[in-house]
């Protein structure tokens, strides 16, 4: 482990200027970097991902989604606001009942992608 850090370790100080100007111009603004970790936060979560993944085949209602994750109401409801106040997730009302959908076609492919990646290893 010791020879694995040494072995990464930069032994010279040279900072390649027209390099580091070059990528400056591509990196993207803090606040895009702050909304992308926000995006990938809404991922971290399990509960969240078990919510989504059930959003990908059809919409659903918060009490369909408790009975299928086996979460309370009060739970799945929690979620459900954190991922629809993250843009990941919408709803509709139909009479006294509103049912969650994904957000847009993003939200699946970003799933497929960290899933694969996962499958690979």
């Amino acid at each position: 482990n010791q020879m694995v850090k040494e072995a990464m370790k930069c032994e010279v100080t040279e900072v390649h200027t027209d390099t580091v100007a070059r990528l400056k111009d591509t990196l993207l603004s803090q606040e895009q970097f702050q909304n992308l970790g926000t995006l990938f936060k809404m991922f971290s979560d399990p509960t969240r991902l078990k919510i989504l993944s059930a959003l990908f085949q059809e919409e659903l209602c918060v009490c369909d989604l408790s009975e299928l994750l086996e979460m309370t109401h009060s739970a799945v409801s929690h979620q459900l606001s954190v991922l629809r106040q993250n843009r990941l997730i919408k709803y509709r009302r139909s009479g006294k009942n509103i049912y969650y959908s994904l957000d847009d076609e993003h939200i699946q492919l970003i799933f497929d992608a960290g899933l694969s990646h996962i499958m690979e290893g």
